[in-house]
């Protein structure tokens, strides 16, 4: 390489003497070799020839200019060398530059926003479900084969970088979808055998709703003696109860793992209808919790929230007669010296539909107990288990029970793969058996239900997950429903189903 003085000298002799031998030799040869009544072609190409030569000459000068903008910004390189030798020698370091410098110079000397030092921790998910089920056995409302689809869109944002509030994050829940799945003429306990599915009032309409719109702040307290750093958290807005209450390691997404509602939280909750959410899942409300700490293996949290029900859970009403839940859960080594999840948790909510009947006109309270546990009794074997009691109010079933497991894939070859089997068991209510045959609640003449229950339905699911890559998830679906709605008589149901899940 020439040294910079004698390449400065190079260029400035080639703009000097070779452009304009360059323009006279290839003129002088063009009049040399035409007619002579093409000499006023000749001048016109020279004139041409001059501005293509001027415009080199401006690249050029645009072109030294870029090049020395790189040696600014390069310049830092030779400098973090020379330092990293220095201190390998021993040498002292030279002052460091003030944080978000190099960016500033990289930008002209502009420093970052606020607003955009908030996007920087901004993390945006994404996710598509669609599930197609077929109806092997019994009665169905509409056609025997359904297809749905459900996008959801998930934004979390920090806010400690933008306002001094601590430990802090807004979040955002924003989802759409068509599709009502399967619906047997029979009713069933379970509310439905596909929990993906989601739509609007009119079908036809693929609006997305804003699900979850919350904000959490947390603030820690002071280290105890053992060095942990325990927490205080507080939860406001619009929220879905279940990301916070009888969560599941492996029964808590129906894109993920077991599609009937049953096995995706604590049937009383949500099938049975005691949070008193609106009809998609949803309600604002106001959540304190306590965390020992995070951070440490084995750790717990006690948690409480109040949630609008009924018509407040559609923003209708206030707060009267809240959904009210409190959990104490604890995480860590408990079985086996293997991680596991324990939630034991108990509700009341005086805004609760009998029966979980739509045509109800009257609310009721009911209360009840329940309890999750999620287990890794193996390498690849997690176990689980939920139970719920009701203690009162008129519910179609007080007591239910399921449990189930998740083996990975890896003893076959398929790491990422996994199967699922859940089997539940939800009793009828005594008061339920004994009105369900003539309870007529619209008035209409015609009994609500029309049968009289006996005994407990009983659901089994089994899946299979096949990671196709990191985004997308294939999982073939089977469920078999007996004594459906508790009624003896009636035809048990089977359903076969294949879902398709990309998430990014």
């Amino acid at each position: 390489m020439l040294p910079p003085s004698l390449e400065s000298a190079l260029l400035e002799a080639h703009k000097l003497i070779a452009r304009p031998l360059l323009r006279a030799a290839l003129v002088t040869g063009l009049a040399n070799c035409l007619p002579a009544y093409a000499q006023t072609e000749v001048q016109k190409l020279n004139g041409v020839v001059e501005q293509l030569l001027k415009r080199m000459e401006q690249l050029e000068a645009a072109n030294k200019r870029l090049q020395g903008e790189v040696d600014r910004l390069s310049g830092a390189k030779p400098a973090a060398e020379a330092a990293t030798q220095r201190a390998a020698q021993g040498a002292p370091a030279e002052p460091a530059a003030p944080a978000g410098n190099a960016q500033a110079q990289a930008e002209g000397g502009r420093q970052p926003s606020k607003l955009e030092q908030a996007l920087d921790g901004v993390s945006v998910g994404a996710s598509l479900a669609m599930v197609s089920q077929r109806a092997l056995r019994g009665q169905t409302q509409d056609s025997r084969n359904q297809l749905n689809y459900r996008a959801d869109v998930e934004v979390e944002v920090p806010l400690a970088k933008v306002a001094d509030v601590g430990d802090s994050k807004l979040f955002f829940h924003l989802r759409a979808g068509q599709g009502e799945g399967l619906a047997f003429v029979h009713p069933t306990l379970s509310a439905t055998p596909n929990s993906t599915a989601f739509s609007l009032q009119n079908g036809d309409d693929a609006a997305p709703i804003v699900a979850q719109a919350w904000y959490q702040l947390s603030h820690p307290l002071a280290t105890g003696a053992s060095g942990a750093q325990p927490s205080l958290q507080a939860t406001i807005g619009k929220i879905d109860s279940f990301g916070f209450f009888d969560q599941n390691e492996i029964a808590d997404s129906e894109t993920d793992a077991f599609l009937n509602n049953v096995f995706v939280h604590n049937p009383l909750l949500d099938s049975g209808g005691a949070i008193g959410a609106d009809r998609y899942g949803f309600q604002p409300g106001v959540i304190a919790s306590y965390l020992s700490d995070a951070a440490q293996k084995n750790h717990w949290k006690a948690s409480i929230g109040v949630f609008a029900s009924g018509a407040g859970a559609g923003f209708g009403s206030s707060f009267h007669k809240p959904f009210v839940i409190g959990q104490l859960g604890y995480s860590g080594e408990a079985l086996l010296e293997r991680p596991g999840n324990y939630r034991l948790y108990a509700w009341t909510n005086g805004s609760v539909a009998p029966y979980n009947n739509e045509f109800a006109s009257s609310l009721g309270r009911t209360t009840g107990i329940g309890l999750s546990i999620d287990q890794k009794v193996a390498d690849d074997l997690i176990v689980f288990t939920r139970v719920g009691h009701a203690f009162s109010g008129d519910v179609r079933f007080d007591n239910a029970l399921t449990l189930g497991a998740q083996l990975a894939g890896h003893r076959w070859g398929r790491d990422d793969d996994r199967v699922g089997l859940a089997l539940g068991w939800l009793n009828t209510s005594s008061g339920f058996r004994a009105t369900a045959a003539t309870l007529d609640a619209d008035g209409d003449g015609v009994p609500d239900f029309g049968y009289r229950p006996t005994g407990a339905e009983k659901n089994v699911e089994l899946y299979y997950a096949w990671r196709v890559n990191d985004n997308v998830q294939i999982s073939p679906n089977l469920q078999w429903i007996g004594r459906p709605g508790g009624d003896r008589n009636a035809q048990a149901i089977r359903a076969l189903g294949l879902r398709a899940v990309a998430g990014f």
